[in-house]
């Protein structure tokens, strides 16, 4: 299986289960990996039998703009799908990132794999 990656794609998005993370703005960062098959875009070398990584980064970063969830747990899971949906992914993992959101820990999050039903 080969796998087009993004790494610690920047976001902000309203999450939160307190008060007062319901009133402001929040950066996320998200990891991806996306099963995918390069010998045809690797054979053309054209954008178009690729899985073009700058299309799910934009794609995303709109989605989670636009967001209002309370967990990171459901934004992951609201993401997958959109992506298994919109770009007909057959695997993923997906980790986002909710950096300080501990005092002692860089980041807190969460990571999940989901599979497609276009295999």
């Amino acid at each position: 299986m080969d796998t087009v990656f993004l790494r610690q794609l920047q976001l902000e998005a309203v999450i939160g289960v307190y008060d007062w993370e319901r009133k402001i703005r929040q950066p996320l960062c998200m990891d991806l990996e996306i099963a995918t098959d390069v010998r045809r875009a690797a054979a053309s070398d054209r954008i178009q039998d690729a899985l073009d990584y700058q299309a799910v980064a934009r794609r995303i970063t709109e989605y989670v703009a636009g967001s209002e969830f309370q967990l990171v747990e459901t934004l992951a899971e609201r993401c997958a799908e959109l992506l298994i949906r919109e770009f007909a992914v057959t695997w993923l993992r997906l980790t986002v990132h909710k950096p300080d959101a501990v005092e002692n820990a860089a980041s807190v999050g969460v990571a999940i794999e989901r599979e497609g039903r276009f295999q």
